[in-house]
């Protein structure tokens, strides 16, 4: 019997050893995680497959290792924050590659424009997370697709996607603005003047997005982050109560 098949009939039931220990060799940000920590991952990617809902599209046949390789990264963002961040959504759609998204938007002179998408993932507000399973499998040096869309959905927590999640106790909107937008205007100034930035340039699309993709940099390449914008990266570890650096130290557990 397979994952998928004793979830839908016991879903408190854990995840195999097996696929948890393939899953976190296959994924070095994670394998770097204090042996509890990585229980306490566990723990909670079990819950979070016991209340997600997995569909695919494309011809894809959803796996184990599909799934569990989503929770274990998506779940990683919320360590310390706890399921309930991921509250107000369901479904989790998986295409085996990128995938064609229609757009129709009205322009400010009542013009329809009509166009395809072509994506890797995509968080929907109020609605389901779409991901490639393709892209999935790229994980590593600042590249997460599976934790870029989770923080969009940490973004909409409070409305629409504006790299203003919303916060837990001890951050203030005033602080979370002012370092967080300094920030993004000076990215958008490096990038605008054409520099090769290491933190993907996509960041400087629009707020939401710099918040998506610093944040996949802080999880997997919290050096870069923390050289370039120390203040930013103290400001992401209030927020996600995590210190991923402090991972990378010679002698970390």
């Amino acid at each position: 019997m397979g994952l998928l098949d004793w979830l839908r009939r016991d879903k408190s039931r854990p995840i195999p050893p097996a696929v948890w220990a393939a899953t976190i060799a296959a994924l070095p940000f994670l394998a770097s995680l204090p042996a509890d920590d990585q229980q306490r991952l566990k723990t909670l990617a079990e819950q979070f497959l016991a209340e997600k809902e997995f569909s695919t599209a494309g011809g894809l046949e959803l796996s184990d290792e599909i799934c569990v390789a989503i929770a274990a990264q998506g779940c990683l963002p919320i360590l310390n924050l706890g399921l309930a961040a991921y509250r107000d959504w369901l479904g989790i759609v998986v295409y085996p590659d990128e995938f064609v998204v229609s757009r129709r938007i009205e322009d400010e002179d009542g013009i329809v424009h009509e166009y395809d998408d072509v994506l890797s993932g995509e968080a929907w507000e109020g609605g389901p997370l779409l991901v490639s399973w393709h892209d999935v499998q790229l994980a590593g040096d600042g590249y997460n697709v599976v934790i870029h869309e989770f923080a969009h959905k940490l973004d909409m927590l409070n409305g629409e996607a504006d790299g203003m999640p919303a916060l837990h106790s001890g951050i203030a909107a005033a602080e979370w603005e002012d370092i967080f937008f300094t920030a993004y205007d000076d990215f958008c100034r490096r990038v605008d003047a054409g520099e090769e930035t290491v933190i993907d340039p996509y960041a400087s699309d629009d707020p939401a997005e710099f918040f998506a993709v610093v944040s996949e940099s802080f999880f997997e390449m919290p050096d870069v982050v923390a050289a370039e914008y120390p203040t930013l990266y103290a400001l992401f570890g209030r927020y996600y109560r995590q210190d991923p650096l402090a991972r990378l130290a010679p002698g970390a557990d």
